[in-house]
């Protein structure tokens, strides 16, 4: 079966140039239709369809759904299923929405029901998200922090290079785009003081990362393969893993993040699936010093996605500031090897589980992926736009992530990931 579409495919809706979803991309999502049901969709330019009513007149009857897999508030029973059906469905949407097919083109009245403008649609969580493990992945970037609160001769602890460092977060604070956040209170502990001190952070951080979403894995103690892995994966969203660095700072030791890094955590609304994302294969960074052990060990070649990413901060009432541009290439810890190694001891992974990344930074100070890096933990403060500086985020700032894959006329894209940080709310302590 065909996994990538021609990039010469067109649709007869309207998809301008610069759009993020051509019909190469179809990326799955779910909102809430002009008629109040929330159902699963799918996007052609800012046309969104509604896959429960494409369901539910038999088009995907040939691709061996469960009956009712669309007619759901989210994708996870879509995601219950295995690869093959991913890829007929997807095929499907691209024929149906083919220029080539001018019958479906004509039918004016069924169109009318399952079409709609973007700007009609109330976009939801995509999936219901069970379960939440954040990897600390990038080379870069567990270099720069350990450069930054150690020895920057052993900026890496000794496992980094050997696993998929990462950790359990929690699922019940990762938000859909334009949510507005509470600045988090907590226990700080700056080094001068005696003892720790309650109030809100003052060194809130976005963390640019990419998440996978999840099929269903085995359920008998088996593992997932490194060969295997990506039958695993039905797409990417991007993740602005939210950060209270001065929380994290006092907290973390010993057993790691906690109150700093679960009050948020927000996703891009539409997942793009690794099909769609075939043509922007890239290389992994080396991985020879030292060798992974076996059940880690996978070519580099094509291991990564070539994927644009950047950030921008928009304080209210001004104009946004792009501040990083990064890459998704640049991460030394695959996603395949990412879900071999998360699954390596018989963890069970669900369909919807979400998987970060870790912040993604490239080689300089213009592609770091967190505030923490790019003003140095606050000492090295960035300029605006609008003549204000900025060491992390203040309240009522805006944080927008993009990110897109182009190679020639070919571009795939997954629309923005916004969130605000807003002034905390108060709480009395004892």
């Amino acid at each position: 079966m065909k996994y990538v579409i021609d990039s010469k495919l067109e649709s007869f809706l309207p998809v301008s140039q610069q759009s993020d979803f051509p019909i190469q991309n179809i990326p799955f999502g779910a909102g809430r239709w002009p008629t109040g049901e929330q159902v699963c969709l799918t996007r052609i330019g800012d046309t969104v369809i509604n896959l429960s009513l494409i369901e539910k007149n038999n088009f995907f009857q040939h691709c061996g759904l469960k009956k009712h897999t669309f007619n759901q508030k989210t994708l996870n029973t879509f995601l219950s299923h295995k690869k093959p059906a991913w890829r007929a469905v997807r095929n499907t949407i691209a024929e149906i929405f083919s220029k080539e097919n001018k019958e479906f083109e004509k039918n004016i009245d069924f169109r009318k029901k399952i079409e709609c403008h973007i700007s009609k649609i109330s976009i939801e969580m995509p999936i219901n998200i069970g379960d939440y493990t954040d990897f600390y992945a990038s080379k870069e970037h567990a270099t720069n922090v350990g450069s930054m609160f150690r020895d920057p001769k052993n900026a890496l602890l000794p496992n980094w290079s050997h696993l998929p460092v990462g950790y359990h977060g929690r699922s019940s604070t990762i938000f859909s785009t334009g949510k507005e956040i509470y600045r988090p209170n907590g226990q700080k502990k700056k080094p001068s003081d005696d003892f720790p001190f309650f109030g809100p952070s003052e060194k809130i951080d976005f963390e640019l990362e990419v998440g996978f979403i999840t099929g269903s894995g085995p359920r008998n103690g088996d593992c997932i393969s490194i060969e295997s892995a990506e039958d695993s994966i039905f797409g990417l969203v991007l993740l602005n893993d939210w950060s209270a660095r001065d929380i994290q700072q006092w907290e973390y030791v010993p057993l790691g993040p906690f109150l700093a890094k679960n009050f948020a955590s927000c996703i891009s609304p539409w997942i793009v699936t690794l099909d769609a994302l075939e043509p922007f294969r890239s290389d992994r960074p080396v991985q020879n010093d030292p060798n992974p052990l076996p059940y880690l060990q996978q070519s580099r070649s094509g291991a990564n996605f070539n994927i644009d990413l950047q950030v921008g901060i928009k304080p209210e009432g001004s104009e946004e500031t792009i501040i990083c541009e990064s890459n998704f290439k640049y991460m030394y810890w695959s996603i395949a090897q990412q879900l071999a190694h998360h699954s390596i001891n018989g963890c069970i992974i669900n369909a919807g589980d979400l998987m970060g990344s870790g912040t993604i930074s490239g080689p300089s100070k213009g592609s770091y992926g967190s505030m923490l890096e790019i003003s140095w933990n606050g000492k090295e403060p960035i300029d605006l736009s609008n003549g204000t500086k900025r060491s992390f985020i203040e309240d009522n700032d805006t944080v927008i992530l993009r990110g897109s894959a182009i190679k020639k006329d070919l571009k795939i894209g997954f629309g923005e990931c916004v969130s605000k940080i807003i002034p905390s709310k108060s709480w009395k302590t004892r």
